[in-house]
């Protein structure tokens, strides 16, 4: 059998334990965490792995599997996507342009964050304008106004409005290596980065990031202390229904979001008028005490999926995980630390490694238990 990726790093713990060895230690540690305790980080995995499938060996009528999946009008190679991360390019430099240069080359969604690395125009050109946004609710409406005009005219369709983020989560390695936001290096982080000469040397080759987005707006020169009033002034991240009537008043595109953990807040986004969800609760980096996602998905997929198109990320990580949520009602996946983990160890290379992983992987499991298309996998669940 040949492989179509480094055999090496053949498993995402491998990538893992690669990724470690080269980032730094607080990019790393802002990558892996979850909130207080990571209980909900881990919970969402933990739960997700329980979902068993039963295979079917003798299905004369199995042809072949076909990964391809629909979403808003668009055929997509498999069903899962990359979702959208924080300061990526503090965890290994220029990681938004590479994995959107491969979610391209490869036909999944890349979804940009407001507070990466990488601008809204940059990763329009590296996607020709098929990329997601999404959107950190801002306080005044001209700055949504102006964002929005950008995606328009950079050619985004889809614009996942963040619905998780009332507070920022509390996390206490984000605290003591100066990661809460906004961001920022002190002595041991120097210390950190500079035993990883890699990682030094893709920074000077790339520069140091910043949040490319929202430059425009910001005053030039801006210290620490100046860049955190700014971001609190601009981002007051709770939603309500007249913010979202205004935003679906004012974007024509697609409307997700991002967020959705309750089957109260499933039944606002259908009557708000959202084309799609993504049930998240940020990768366990919010709220510690909640549910897993595959325990909300389970929930009120078969409740609304007729009315609204139900994704999912949060504790999706391996081509099996996929299978998994797809098997219990999802019907499109987003991950965000398995791409992560995957630059962090083989940095340029690390987008196409990893999606050709998690393909191989997925169709493995749809031919081991006889499934020729990623929606009929809710037939192969043990209930």
């Amino acid at each position: 059998m040949s492989f179509p990726f480094d055999t090496r790093y053949a498993s995402l713990e491998l990538l893992i334990e690669r990724a470690k060895k080269r980032m730094p230690r607080f990019a790393f540690e802002y990558l892996d965490g979850g909130c207080n305790e990571n209980i909900n980080r881990d919970r969402n995995t933990t739960e997700l792995r329980e979902v068993l499938l039963r295979p079917r060996y003798l299905d004369n009528n199995f042809a072949e599997a076909n990964m391809e999946t629909e979403l808003f009008g668009v055929r997509y190679s498999a069903p899962f996507g990359i979702s959208p991360v924080g300061l990526q390019g503090l965890m290994w430099p220029n990681a938004p342009e590479i994995l959107a240069k491969a979610a391209f080359k490869h036909n999944i969604p890349f979804i940009l964050s407001t507070v990466t690395t990488s601008s809204i125009e940059r990763i329009a050109e590296l996607t020709e304008g098929k990329a997601w946004y999404q959107l950190y609710h801002p306080r005044e409406e001209w700055l949504r106004d102006d964002i929005f005009n950008r995606c328009e005219a950079s050619g985004y369709d889809v614009l996942c409005v963040l619905s998780d983020v009332p507070t920022f989560g509390y996390r206490a390695k984000e605290i003591r290596n100066g990661l809460a936001m906004p961001p920022q290096l002190n002595f041991r982080n120097v210390s950190q980065a500079l035993a990883k000469p890699q990682w030094c040397l893709e920074m000077l080759k790339n520069g140091v990031p910043s949040f490319a987005t929202m430059e425009k707006y910001m005053d030039k020169n801006m210290n620490v202390k100046q860049l955190g009033q700014f971001m609190n002034s601009t981002f007051s991240g709770r939603l309500n229904s007249d913010r979202i009537k205004a935003i679906r008043d004012k974007w024509k595109g697609k409307l997700v979001i991002k967020g959705v953990a309750s089957d109260e807040d499933a039944a606002e986004a259908v009557r708000l008028g959202f084309d799609g969800m993504i049930i998240s609760n940020h990768g366990g980096r919010q709220l510690d005490a909640g549910e897993s996602t595959i325990t909300v998905v389970k929930e009120i997929s078969e409740k609304y999926k007729d009315q609204i198109k139900v994704m999912m990320d949060s504790g999706v990580r391996t081509g099996p995980d996929v299978a998994r949520a797809l098997s219990c009602g999802a019907e499109f996946t987003f991950m965000g630390r398995t791409f992560m983990y995957a630059v962090g160890a083989l940095g340029e290379k690390g987008g196409d490694h990893i999606i050709e992983m998690l393909k191989m992987q997925f169709r493995q499991v749809m031919e081991q238990v006889c499934c020729e298309k990623p929606e009929d996998l809710q037939n192969f669940r043990v209930k």
